[in-house]
């Protein structure tokens, strides 16, 4: 603009009164020109924004939120409840998802019906990790942790993956744009030939021959770490601060998983049917890549599942902290669960972990997402 300003004022004192009318009016159509661009950028730069209408609507004897599984997670039961208008409802959306999240000034939770397009969505499972289920990859004995903790819990979040996972995942997939899985550390020579990543996909001949190698090198390992101390050395001072600093309530070093535990390629958990087209992230890519590959695919949605809620789900590279700061996220409360210390059973957890989400973070549930095709009901 001011290279503008300042070829005007050298040619207007050039020349001859004609020819500095002849450069006023042609400024003055730069100026009308400048003014009409700068308007409609203004504009366009609006007509991305929306004004929503925060109208809440009591919801009288609204029924329990995810009460369909309560084997897996404890029912909410708040009573004030609100209907909201939509917040995403795209024209074009063939993916129904209501949602609630909860807000202590609205003294309650807030529901929301919306409409997504499924080919800008990415379903993504965190740490879905194939231990125990007889691909291999044990929990070490007597005293090694992984994963849930022990054997018996593992067990029954294979059930969870079986039973309600899988075929969420199973009825989602070739709808939305992408099935993704998050799996710990890096791309590893065996994983590369059993999954496709960011760096592409094997072919069928690579598939098989990964598969091979998984089961020679993850049933080749030795799993026996040291049995639990038989006597703790404690101050007089202080022996409670010695006693859990000798004997803590959580230690996957090598003492109890042996050396090596952790750098074996650890697989998609074997209920899990992976498809060759599904994509896998690796914790140690970083979140950065991860955002980029999704926007690349045109991904502006994410159906979130997976482990645990309390934990990776929350906070590693696919958790919902990183992806809720780019993208529209859905925390599936149905298809993941909390860590259960001293419990038999997630249900009180993970209601737990999901409500505590709800206050940042919009809460779905496997019977709210509903696919309907574009032209489903056309003759």
């Amino acid at each position: 603009m001011g290279s503008i300003f300042s070829f005007i004022r050298r040619e207007c004192f050039r020349g001859t009164k004609q020819h500095t009318r002849r450069v006023l009016k042609l400024a003055s159509c730069l100026l009308v020109c400048l003014m009409i661009a700068g308007g409609l950028a203004f504009s366009g730069q609006h007509q991305t924004e929306q004004v929503y209408v925060n109208r809440l609507t009591p919801i009288h004897d609204p029924r329990p939120i995810l009460a369909d599984h309560p084997e897996y997670i404890e029912p909410i039961r708040e009573t004030t409840r609100f209907e909201a208008p939509p917040i995403i409802d795209e024209k074009d959306g063939d993916l129904r998802v209501r949602s609630w999240r909860f807000s202590y000034n609205a003294q309650g939770i807030i529901e929301v019906e919306n409409r997504l397009k499924a080919d800008e969505t990415a379903l993504i499972m965190v740490h879905p990790w194939g231990i125990d289920d007889g691909q291999g990859w044990k929990t070490p004995e007597p005293a090694g942790v992984a994963d849930f903790c022990t054997p018996e819990k593992n067990h029954l979040v294979e059930r969870h993956e079986r039973d309600i996972v899988n075929p969420l995942i199973k009825s989602l997939r070739g709808k939305v744009k992408l099935v993704m899985f998050s799996l710990p550390a890096n791309e590893d020579s065996i994983r590369k030939k059993l999954y496709r990543s960011f760096n592409g996909g094997p072919t069928a001949a690579e598939r098989t021959e990964g598969a091979k190698e998984l089961s020679d090198k993850l049933n080749s390992f030795s799993y026996r770490g040291e049995p639990l101390p038989s006597e703790l050395k404690l101050s007089q001072q202080a022996p409670l601060v010695d006693y859990f600093r000798l004997f803590p309530g959580l230690d996957a070093g090598t003492k109890y998983d042996p050396a090596g535990f952790w750098e074996l390629p650890i697989p998609v958990v074997k209920d899990i049917g992976v498809d060759p087209d599904d994509v896998i992230i690796y914790d140690a890519q970083g979140y950065q890549l991860l955002k980029e590959f999704l926007q690349r695919q045109g991904i502006r949605h994410v159906l979130l599942i997976g482990y645990a809620t309390d934990m990776c789900y929350r906070k590693t590279t696919a958790g919902y902290e990183n992806l809720s700061a780019n993208f529209n996220v859905f925390l599936v409360g149905d298809a993941t669960l909390a860590t259960f210390p001293s419990n038999s059973s997630p249900r009180f957890a993970t209601n737990a972990a999901i409500s505590y989400a709800a206050i940042d973070h919009m809460i779905t549930q496997i019977s709210w997402i509903n696919y309907k095709p574009r032209n489903a009901g056309k003759q």
